[in-house]
């Protein structure tokens, strides 16, 4: 197809992907205008539209989704052309995009930008923070190179490197700091806090009680660890933190800290990446790097 460049493809994966010409046009860095321009002259090479376009929204013409699912495989392919390139050039360098789910972001990724600039100070480190869905797909469509998540994932395109496991422990108001540990079995009565749907953290948690989501009578709900904490000070209730999360949660929250008897629940945190990325040997050492900061960080 003449005149078909790598450019019309990342414009048009990320009109498909953002289904808003203004969205898609901030997110590749030019003007609405320039973005309409190019998926134009897109449609026109190919002979047929690729969107049908009214007043607030687009959708994709049966074309258009055919041809964006190719678009992001080619895309995806040469990303990874540029990654084999890097692979032989020895240590990693360039950029590199690691996703970091929310409940480990605010408690780890300072730490593991310190230390990865300082090991390769050729990278440009690029992180995200959202939830491990979002970062999932991310991932598998060449959006991200790696991502620190909870384990497992057992998507079978993605290879999954172990961290280090951490426990979970029970936040609570002051004066209850002295009343023994409830059972899972105690917790579905009590008024637990958690975290909105979408968090992996909420289900290990609503796991450990043994309770459905749709189950909790009691349960109220936060967009962050932080919230939960301070909601508990309030005394609203009372709920889980990933051990990582005390130093600095319980550091302006008025609570007080409860381990459980063992086997305490905890959640095994880990690096996934995907199989075909040419780094897997740079990975394995970004993810020693990180795993030491970790390690560090919980002792």
């Amino acid at each position: 197809m003449i005149g078909l460049t790598l450019k019309h493809l990342r414009y048009f994966e990320a009109l498909a992907r953002h289904q808003h010409f203004g969205r898609a046009a901030e997110s590749c860095a030019i003007s609405q205008p320039a973005l309409s321009l190019q998926i134009k002259e897109l449609e026109g090479m190919l002979g047929a539209p690729l969107v049908e376009r009214a007043s607030r929204q687009i959708r994709l013409t049966s074309l258009g989704e055919d041809f964006a699912e190719r678009a992001r495989k080619i895309l995806l392919e040469v990303d990874e052309l540029d990654d084999l390139v890097r692979a032989a050039h020895g240590p990693i360098s360039g950029r590199l995009r690691i996703g970091v789910i929310p409940t480990v972001a605010p408690y780890l990724l300072p730490q593991i930008i310190t230390a990865l600039t300082a090991r390769f100070p050729a990278l440009e480190l690029q992180p995200r923070e959202t939830v491990t869905q979002s970062l999932i797909e991310d991932l598998l469509a060449g959006r991200l190179e790696m991502a620190i998540v909870a384990l497992p994932i057992s998507e079978p395109a993605l290879q999954e490197f172990k961290l280090f496991e951490e426990d979970f422990v029970l936040i609570r108001a002051p004066e209850d700091a002295a009343k023994p540990v409830p059972s899972p079995e105690k917790l579905k009565e009590m008024r637990l806090l958690l975290l909105e749907e979408g968090h992996c953290f909420r289900d290990q948690a609503l796991s450990f009680c043994e309770m459905k989501p749709s189950d909790p009578r009691y349960l109220m709900e936060g967009s962050s660890l932080s919230t939960l904490a301070q909601m508990v000070g309030a005394g609203m209730g009372l709920t889980l933190l990933p051990e990582m999360a005390l130093p600095l949660e319980t550091r302006s929250a008025h609570v007080s800290v409860a381990r459980f008897p063992s086997p305490s629940p905890s959640r095994s945190i880990g690096i996934v990446w995907r199989k075909t990325n040419p780094l897997v040997d740079q990975f394995m050492k970004v993810g020693a790097i990180v795993r030491t900061v970790g390690q560090k960080r919980r002792s």
